[in-house]
């Protein structure tokens, strides 16, 4: 590692079957025992991908044409390109990759590896950024659908399993707020990464886009019983992290505690729909997720990312230096995915758009999980009378409602001493 506080913290396999197709899995979990045992994780598996019937390109990339993000080519040059950063290393991994079909991939990836990147010199119209700045690249081509009777602001929920330390002051953090707030610029960067026949058959027509409310911030992570109470105890906790000593780190605390909510709530948090319950409450968390929801009511999902990446600067790059530099320090690899990506529309038939609800205790949304919806444009005179065509759901590793913290009550701290037992009958000397 070339520098000394960062870490190879991506999880990835890349599948070369033996029926000549390839798949990309994207997940949460570091090959031990426990994280696939007994802890809540969460993975991204890519379609089975084909040989291309095409000659190989000379080149190092997949091609030099630029692609919309959340195209699967363009998948295919950003997992490169992040795979170039290993240099030597992965070169033959590189020509394997450039010999298949990405085109039934509708994700995209995020990525980071050490590296001091500049903004100004980056082209989001050929290649994702790492770090911050390209989750920033991402989320503004995210077509986010107006909702004329919203009465909450959208939501975006944090769910991480470590906290670094972040400073004293809250600049990191509200500039990565920012970014995870991001908007599309205009109406046109909405629809570009959509095929030309859903562009004016979406439900969520240019006109009726409305610049939403300012967003809601919410951070879930685990307190000291929520680990005693884990299917490990207090062994969970060892793969949790968030240092609370200091001064320094104190005062991140005293920013950061209004946002904080339970993992596992306590039963007197009485969840106002059973149904919403993801029965991962005890499996402790290793899962990163970063979910943007439409509004305080949590029933659609706008966007959603899986990664390996924490809540951290070397993870996501620190703010741009007076170089105009974003220092990254880490590797990290993750998946955005967003609504309008599974829009089934065909060529001379209308589409009625699509929309990401979450799901519990199940991969596929069913009758139960179509909440009644009010965006923009779902009205009968818009869509003949009928619901949006296209339900996409999207495992929930929580429960819904979200249950904040209380004035008194602290996260989870592995560097601190426990000596309340847990459910084993162990304590916790920290380390």
């Amino acid at each position: 590692m070339p520098d000394p506080f960062g870490t190879h913290h991506s999880k990835i396999m890349i599948l070369f079957r033996h029926d000549e197709t390839a798949q990309i899995i994207i997940h949460t979990a570091n090959m031990i025992y426990r994280d696939w045992t007994n802890m809540t994780q969460a993975v991204w598996s890519s379609p089975l991908l084909p040989l291309r019937a095409l000659k190989k390109s000379s080149g190092g990339a997949a091609d030099d044409i630029g692609h919309p993000i959340g195209n699967g080519k363009r998948f295919q040059t950003d997992l490169i390109q992040y795979f170039a950063a290993y240099e030597r290393r992965t070169k033959d991994l590189i020509s394997q990759l450039q010999d298949y079909d990405f085109s039934a991939i509708k994700a995209a990836f995020i990525g980071s590896a050490p590296s001091r990147q500049k903004p100004g010199a980056a082209d989001p119209s050929k290649k994702t950024s790492f770090g911050w700045p390209g989750l920033k690249e991402i989320l503004s081509q995210v077509s986010i659908p107006s909702q004329v009777d919203a009465t909450s602001p959208p939501h975006i929920v944090t769910q991480i399993s470590s906290i670094a330390t972040l400073g004293a002051q809250p600049t990191w953090i509200t500039h990565f707020h920012g970014v995870l707030a991001q908007e599309p610029s205009d109406s046109k960067v909405m629809t570009n990464h959509l095929p030309k026949s859903r562009k004016t058959h979406s439900i969520f027509s240019k006109r009726e886009l409305t610049r939403p409310k300012p967003a809601k911030f919410s951070v879930i992570f685990p307190t000291p019983e929520e680990i005693r109470s884990s299917l490990d105890g207090y062994a969970s906790g060892g793969s949790i992290h968030w240092k609370l000593q200091s001064p320094q780190q104190q005062k991140q605390l005293e920013y950061m505690h209004p946002w904080l909510c339970h993992w596992n709530p306590p039963p007197t948090s009485n969840l106002q729909d059973g149904n919403r319950n993801s029965h991962r409450g005890l499996a402790a968390p290793h899962v990163k997720t970063y979910i943007r929801f439409s509004d305080e009511e949590e029933n659609t999902i706008d966007w959603a990312m899986i990664t390996s990446a924490n809540l951290s600067r070397q993870a996501w790059g620190d703010v741009v230096n007076k170089k105009e530099e974003v220092w990254i320090q880490s590797w990290e690899a993750g998946v955005v995915v967003w609504p309008a990506l599974f829009d089934e529309a065909v060529e001379g038939v209308e589409s009625a758009g699509a929309i990401m609800v979450p799901v519990f205790g199940k991969n596929l949304p069913v009758t139960g999980d179509i909440p009644q919806i009010h965006h923009a444009g779902t009205a009968a005179d818009n869509c003949g009378g009928k619901l949006p065509a296209t339900f996409v759901g999207l495992r929930m590793p929580y429960n819904l409602p979200l249950h904040q913290y209380a004035a008194d009550e602290k996260p989870w701290c592995a560097t601190m001493k426990y000596g309340e037992p847990d459910w084993k009958g162990q304590t916790w000397e920290g380390y």
